[in-house]
């Protein structure tokens, strides 16, 4: 079998950072190498000639998860302070419905991999890359009153019990007490 050319090459490694991306969103950095290529339609033996290691690919997974999310909310968050406070309720909104906790292989990464990068020990830069897209997002929730770490603790830890409750009235209940939490007070 011939060699891919280096565009092809490219196109393999951008399709196996966005399954990644989407698998270890939706089932943990746990996932196998193999699973991972099979699921990216490429052979098992072609992951090394892309990637130092599996840390490496968890890196460059969360950096592309973390960009696609931001590409969704970022500018929105960025304008003057009226219109930013109408985004940020919006991005809460979305955050907290049903629809994205029933989609955490496009929803936020923070969210979907929080316990994976507190219980692995890992790859640092990993954790650096998580821990950076974290502040990011807290950075988007800043009001002048706050950093927005209260606000974005409120928002991972309702969605990732929504998710775990899945199928509950509690799931459902949980969103509800989140969005009401968050919700400015007039």
């Amino acid at each position: 079998m011939g060699r891919v050319s280096q565009a092809q090459a490219q196109e393999n490694r951008r399709r196996v950072v966005e399954t990644a991306s989407q698998l270890f969103r939706e089932q943990g950095t746990g996932v196998s190498v193999a699973d991972l290529m099979k699921a990216a339609g490429l052979t098992h033996g072609g992951f090394y000639k892309q990637f130092a290691s599996k840390d490496a690919l968890i890196d460059e997974a969360l950096t592309y998860a973390f960009g696609e999310f931001a590409g969704r909310h970022a500018d929105a968050l960025a304008g003057e302070a009226a219109g930013r406070e109408a985004a940020q309720q919006a991005l809460v909104h979305a955050y907290l419905s049903p629809r994205h906790r029933d989609d955490p292989g496009r929803g936020c990464p923070a969210a979907a991999l929080a316990s994976d990068m507190a219980r692995d020990a890992g790859d640092p830069e990993a954790r650096r890359t998580y821990a950076d897209g974290v502040a990011e997002f807290a950075g988007w929730l800043a009001t002048d009153d706050e950093d927005g770490l209260a606000r974005l603790s409120t928002l991972i830890g309702a969605i990732v019990l929504a998710r775990a409750t899945k199928g509950s009235p509690l799931s459902d209940e949980i969103l509800a007490a989140a969005r009401s939490a968050l919700s400015p007070r007039g």
